[in-house]
């Protein structure tokens, strides 16, 4: 089985262990400008020497556990670039921003860190916390009326402002990485550089292969989700940094490289469990040439342009949705405890798993299709507003509407049916979900009982998907997984950089209640 070639042993590098009560004292603020190219090139000249070290490949007979030791090895010989290849363009631009970013993180604290946030009511501690602001979170912020905003940009704006494929018309999700880490917008050239580092770290180990064929074919694509990148992540470097006493200022810069790892390899981890699964294990090999989401399509098989820029929709749209949500708060929570960025992903997207979370577009597919038998595709408004009120009647709700923070349209619905007015206008379902538009939010208001009755991004995703032959519906998960690990894993390297405590709120029982405002009957 091949191997990668194998990188040179460093001896890291001896560190203080005196750590700072606040990380932000260590920072002076010199030019941005100034530190980001000195930097870059203090550490290309480091990776280029290191390069001439490298000897041959290792011998192209090894085991599959030879091959998943061989892989930690190399996470061992880490510097403070941890990485092989040139430095990371992104980790400077990041790495010139902190003194500034952090130097505001404190006087922040110094200025309003005594002020309240507002009241948290009994009814917020027993209804899912709903409502409580309680969590500092950079990437993405959700507003009520007008939806999210990802480092202050609406998608409308995205959608026009970040970099696009040659010919294309929707953003790549690599210009949106770009902009959560860094919270401005890139230019093309650093989008594709950005991608070909992408392709760079692509590779994925035998032993993945190896734990997904142990698996029985009938386990759901999540679980071998899960189960792939946990055979990743003894090749953390974050783990084997953190092992070796590297000073806490430092630990974003691994946290940076394990993420960019993870979310290089996933499109790759990713058809493979989709190939294994759905279409008798023939993959597809990766083809270098293409940005990180059409390349993702390519490897599933599906290889039109139209495809690969729902791809591109697709994996930006979902990246991230503020930080309270099930997957974003636990590899927010779980990250805060020092776990690695694979242990923490994992843990977040065993949440994303959940049906109340990550389940949505699958039952808005079920209901359209029950839909379709009953009232078939010529429907009326009249017939269609009569099978809404009997799906409510049955005690179920009307999947796709409604949402937790949103008052109004999902503006990632929105960019999705103008997606489909321009590629599938005539397609029954997509017609189907714009009839629905017209009849469920009259319908749901008029129970008096709903906020916000307008649909949410589930309402139109699996439509997309079906309509381009993406039609296995277990898998729609996995592909809401890959995105959200952008979103998600951004935030956990903007959180080590900042040095964000581990999160430990406080809880009370019934009693306690009881014991502060008085006995119930």
């Amino acid at each position: 089985k091949r191997m990668s070639p194998c990188r040179p042993r460093e001896r890291p590098r001896p560190r203080s262990r005196h750590f700072l009560s606040c990380v932000c004292e260590r920072y002076d603020a010199p030019s941005t400008v100034d530190m980001a190219s000195s930097a870059l090139m203090k550490r290309m000249s480091r990776s280029r020497a290191a390069a001439r070290m490298v000897s041959a490949p290792f011998a192209s007979s090894v085991d599959a556990s030879a091959a998943c030791v061989g892989a930690s090895a190399h996470a061992r010989a880490w510097s403070s670039s941890a990485s092989s290849n040139d430095a990371s363009a992104l980790k400077e631009v990041i790495r010139a921003r902190l003194p500034g970013v952090n130097a505001r993180l404190k006087a922040i604290k110094q200025a309003h860190g005594e002020k309240s946030l507002g009241e948290v009511t009994v009814n917020m501690a027993m209804g899912g916390m709903r409502g409580i602001t309680a969590m500092l979170y950079e990437t993405s912020l959700l507003d009520a009326e007008e939806g999210i905003r990802f480092r202050g940009y609406s998608i409308p704006e995205l959608r026009e402002a970040l970099p696009k494929a040659a010919g294309g018309d929707e953003p790549l999700p690599e210009g949106i990485m770009w902009l959560m880490l860094t919270g401005e917008i890139p230019s093309a050239e650093q989008v594709k550089m950005l991608s070909e580092e992408l392709v760079r770290r692509a590779d994925v180990p035998q032993c993945v292969h190896d734990v997904l064929e142990a698996l029985p074919k009938n386990t759901h694509p999540m679980t071998q989700l899960s189960c792939a990148l946990l055979a990743l992540q003894p090749e953390s470097k974050f783990a084997k940094a953190y092992q070796a006493g590297v000073h806490k200022t430092t630990y974003w810069e691994y946290a940076f490289e394990d993420s960019m790892d993870i979310i290089a390899k996933l499109p790759a981890v990713c058809s493979i469990i989709y190939r294994r699964t759905f279409k008798g294990g023939e993959l597809v090999a990766a083809d270098k040439t293409l940005d990180w989401a059409g390349n993702f399509a390519h490897m599933m098989g599906h290889d039109s342009e139209a495809v690969k820029e729902l791809m591109r929709l697709y994996m930006t749209i979902h990246v991230d949705h503020e930080g309270g949500n099930v997957s974003a708060h636990t590899t927010h929570l779980v990250g805060s405890a020092l776990s690695d960025p694979y242990l923490s992903l994992v843990a977040g997207l065993n949440g994303l798993a959940g049906p109340l979370h990550g389940l949505a577009n699958q039952e808005v597919l079920k209901w359209l299709n029950e839909a379709r038998a009953q009232v078939g595709d010529d429907v009326t408004k009249e017939q269609l507003t009569e099978f809404v009120w009997a799906t409510l009647k049955s005690g179920r709700v009307v999947p796709g509407y409604g949402h937790g923070v949103l008052r109004k349209t999902d503006p990632r619905y929105t960019c999705q049916r103008e997606f489909a007015l321009k590629h599938l206008p005539d397609d029954p379902m997509f017609k189907l979900v714009g009839k629905l538009f017209e009849v469920v939010p009259d319908v749901l208001t008029a129970t008096g009982k709903v906020k916000n009755p307008w649909p949410n991004v589930d309402a139109h995703s699996g439509v997309l998907l079906q309509y381009y032959g993406i039609t296995e519906e277990n898998f729609y998960t996995v592909l809401f997984g890959a995105s959200r690990a952008i979103g998600v894993l951004s935030q956990l390297t903007l959180s080590r950089a900042s040095g964000y405590p581990i999160e430990r709120p406080k809880s009370v029982t019934s009693a306690w209640i009881e014991d502060k405002f008085g006995k119930v009957e």
